[in-house]
Formats: structure tokens, sequence, C-alpha cells
């Protein structure tokens, strides 16, 4: 009985730290958000995401500089959780290194596309080969996404399975929460890059338009990746003129844009996570 009151003595107290409240404030946005962001798939909202879980690591960051936070992390009663911690903080970082390894393939795969589309005419049968070689690349990177989310998905079950043997401790299920949302972010990512059973709706897409009009930039998904993917096939598939092979470029150029801000955004998580690992094993240490 004793262990418990003292367990409980750790937790965060009534008087909770702005740094605290800013946290478990950026967490209930995510949690709020987490549904709605299943069904939003726009690059426009991906980066959104990205923003927001890159400021709740710069927050976790600060957090985790608290005398009171490293108080109850530092306990020795908690020292196996923190170790468990250390041991997802690790994964995550793999994860978001192949992440950014799959963003920035896509990048190079887009600024080929751009290129080509540049020095070619849309009536030469080069540019044609130069779509050919982006849809085979585009093919490539889904295999990779679908490794990635089978990793993640092995992830998510692993966490689950752990829940039971941490202890109610509000930082410990703070961490918890924030690798949750790493996750949850991660998983929304590479869905955004390769949606999952998106060929079949794809060709049918593309059968629809080469049946009816030539093609209208940006307004058949909302997806942009999954959007030039279709455009691109339609462009192989028909006579189309350069006018609308120039729609087909602006589209590859605002997605480049996109995945470049991406791109650079994961860097800054990445950097966040290996802070984060280094203030674990400091307190750790203490």
């Amino acid at each position: 009985m004793a262990a418990k009151a003292h367990i409980r003595s750790n937790s965060f107290p009534s008087s909770t730290h702005p740094i605290t409240k800013d946290v478990e404030e950026q967490l209930h946005r995510f949690q709020s958000s987490e549904a709605a962001s299943t069904s939003s798939s726009s690059l426009s909202s991906m980066c959104q995401r990205l923003g927001s879980l890159k400021d709740l690591h710069d927050s976790v960051g600060d957090w985790l500089q608290l005398s009171q936070t490293q108080q109850v992390l530092s306990n020795q009663i908690h020292r196996k959780s923190v170790e468990c911690l250390l041991d997802e903080s690790m994964g995550t970082l793999d994860v978001c290194g192949t992440v950014r390894d799959i963003v920035s393939e896509m990048k190079g795969c887009i600024q080929e596309l751009e290129s080509s589309f540049r020095r070619k005419r849309a009536a030469d049968s080069c540019l044609a080969c130069e779509v050919q070689s982006y849809i085979i690349s585009r093919k490539k990177i889904k295999k990779l996404v679908a490794k990635t989310l089978e990793s993640l998905k092995r992830m998510e079950k692993q966490n689950i399975l752990k829940k039971g043997a941490w202890e109610d401790e509000a930082p410990l299920k703070l961490l918890r929460e924030v690798e949750h949302i790493n996750i949850s972010v991660f998983e929304s990512l590479l869905c955004y890059l390769s949606r999952p059973k998106a060929r079949s709706n794809s060709w049918s897409l593309v059968s629809k338009m080469l049946s009816t009009k030539p093609i209208s930039s940006g307004a058949s998904v909302e997806n942009e990746a999954e959007d030039l993917d279709i455009n691109l096939l339609i462009l192989k598939s028909s006579k189309v003129q350069t006018i609308q092979a120039h729609d087909v470029q602006k589209l590859a150029e605002a997605l480049e844009s996109g995945i470049r801000e991406i791109e650079d955004v994961l860097d800054c998580i990445s950097r966040c996570l290996v802070k984060t690992r280094v203030s674990l094993l400091n307190i750790m240490s203490c």
C-alpha cells in the first residue's frame, strides 16, 4: 500500500505546469481530429498534421526538462517502463527514417517527371517513356509503403500488448499517447502516398474520364498523388493536346512542392525524436 501511495504522489500535481497543460491540449486536439484525419487525404491537411506533430514533439522536449517530469520518470519503480519507452523510441526513429526515404524517393521521381515535361513535347514518344518510368517507380514506392505499413501495424499491436504492464502514471501515459500519435500520423502519410486499393478505383476513373472529357486538373480526386497517377495514365493512354500535358505538369509541380515541405518537416520530427531519446537516457542515468 505504501508503494502505491508513493506512485500516486509522483503523478502530476493539481497545479499543473503550463508546459504540461500545453502538451495535454495538443494531445487532446490530436485525439479529437484523429477520426476526421483518416478520411481527409489532401496534401495541405497532411502537411498541417505533420506540422502539428512537430510542434507536439517540440513541446514534449520542453516538458521532459521539467523537474516534476524527471522526478517521476527517474523513479526506479518506473525504470522498466522507461526502458520500454526507449525501445519504442528506437523503433519510431527507424520508421521515421524509412518514411523519410520513401518521401525522398517520391520527390526524386516527381522531379524527373517534371524535367521530362520541360524537355519534351506532349506528342513526343520519349515523354510517354518517361511517364511509364514514373508509373513503374510509383509501383515500387507503393510496395515499400505497404511493407512499412505492415511494420507499423506490428508496432501498434506490440504497444497494445504492453499497455497492461504500464503503471498508471501521468507522464508515462502521456509518452505512450505521443507514441500512438506518431504511428497514427506516419500511417496517414503512407496511406496518402499510396492509398490502399486505389488501383481499381484509379482505372475506373481513367476509363470514365477517357470516355467523356479531357483532363481536368485536380478535379478527379482530392488526393494529389493519386490525382497525378490518374492523369498520367490518361496522358499515356490518349492523344492529348500540349495544353493538357501542361496541366499535368502543373499537378506534378504542386505535388512536388508539397512533398518537399513534408520532407522538411520529417527532418525536424526526426531530430525531435532523437532529442527525446537522449532526454530519456539522461533521465535514466540520474
